[in-house]
């Protein structure tokens, strides 16, 4: 596999969009576990609203060239764990400056229905390269516990175990795409990327 692109449909977008990826997991990682405090939610906001355009362009492209569960999963983590979040850090820091009541009570709720599609998604990863189903593996345990964490079931004491459950999701995500770049553009496993747990 040629990492050029011949001229025949999109170059394969998933690396931009694994970046994106881990680059929310790292900010996450720090903010979770108090390496970073709650003033830097308004600079986290602006990455992760860059992390949307990468995320919502892989999506798009991952859509048109047939590949159904990257583009889609890319497609609403664009959407809400990227776009939302970050107006919402935004949101709550104007809101918090200004002195306005806000509750975000019902944000739990709305992660519920993120982490059951994750949660119910995940068996298609089967067919997916191994370290991104190990990514996604690692997500579906630090999903529920984040949307438990915001439904006031479980403790914040548990956010640190979200955060580096996010860090190794996000380090499977840039060796992914390293391995994809790497490998494609060499033609060969230069970068050792085990295939799926299921083949075709």
């Amino acid at each position: 596999m040629s990492g050029n692109n011949s001229g025949a449909g999109f170059a394969n977008p998933t690396p931009a969009g694994l970046v994106a990826l881990s680059m929310a997991c790292f900010a996450f990682f720090a903010l979770l576990t108090g390496r970073v405090d709650h003033s830097t939610t308004p600079v986290m906001a602006f990455w992760l609203l860059g992390g949307f355009i990468v995320q919502i362009v892989t999506g798009v492209i991952e859509l048109r060239e047939g590949n159904l569960p990257g583009g889609n999963i890319f497609t609403w983590f664009a959407a809400f764990f990227m776009f939302t979040t970050g107006c919402v850090f935004l949101f709550e820091y104007l809101g918090h400056s200004l002195n306005w009541h806000m509750s975000g009570a019902v944000e739990g709720w709305a992660w519920a229905a993120l982490t059951l599609s994750l949660l119910f998604w995940t068996p298609a990863y089967l067919k997916a390269p191994l370290y991104l189903f190990t990514a996604i593996v690692f997500m579906d345990v630090a999903c529920p516990m984040l949307t438990l964490m915001k439904l006031g079931i479980l403790a914040p004491t548990v956010a640190p175990i979200i955060g580096w459950l996010m860090l190794i999701a996000g380090l499977l995500g840039l060796w992914l795409g390293a391995c994809i770049v790497v490998n494609g553009v060499f033609g060969r496993e230069v970068y050792p990327c085990p295939g799926p747990i299921l083949k075709d």
